[in-house]
């Protein structure tokens, strides 16, 4: 599927659409929104991996907050 969508958009459609997102977004929300992405992707695969166990949520936060 993806060699057929691959197959269709050339170089300069990739351009444009690179084009596109920069003015749409400006060049500083754009790492903003790949940290988000790159997290949201990290979770569905945390999940995705054992669905019955369950790890500890915000480990770091829940440390710091006891040692004060």
């Amino acid at each position: 599927m993806l060699s057929i969508f691959l197959g269709v958009v050339g170089p300069w459609q990739i351009i444009i659409i690179v084009a596109l997102i920069l003015l749409l977004f400006g060049g500083k929300k754009i790492p903003e929104l790949m940290r988000g992405l790159g997290s949201g992707i990290r979770e569905f695969k945390d999940a995705a991996k054992d669905p019955n166990e369950k790890k500890p949520e915000n480990t770091e936060k829940s440390e710091i907050e006891t040692s004060k």
